[in-house]
């Protein structure tokens, strides 16, 4: 079966960030069992100079397959769709 990666780029104390996680794991977690894998990672960009540089003024990020998927509020519905066309 093939797999997805999701990154979620925040920083703690974010409430956009929880709000974020929250949504990304609803979705995942009422994925097709026949869907691709998904594989959640999360980056601190307080940890990461040059995300923080990059997205200081767009957090929460999430990328899919490294790409900009979106960033401040995550849509479940439009985040549903891109992870099961993502393979």
């Amino acid at each position: 079966m093939s797999s997805v990666d999701l990154i979620l780029i925040g920083k703690p104390g974010c409430h956009l960030c929880d709000d974020a996680r929250e949504v990304i794991r609803s979705v995942v977690a009422d994925l097709p069992e026949d869907s691709p894998a998904v594989t959640v990672a999360e980056r601190n960009i307080l940890e990461d100079a040059e995300l923080h540089e990059r997205y200081v003024e767009e957090i929460p990020v999430v990328l899919i397959g490294g790409r900009v998927h979106t960033y401040w509020r995550v849509d479940p519905a439009r985040l549903r769709t891109a992870l099961l066309e993502a393979v």
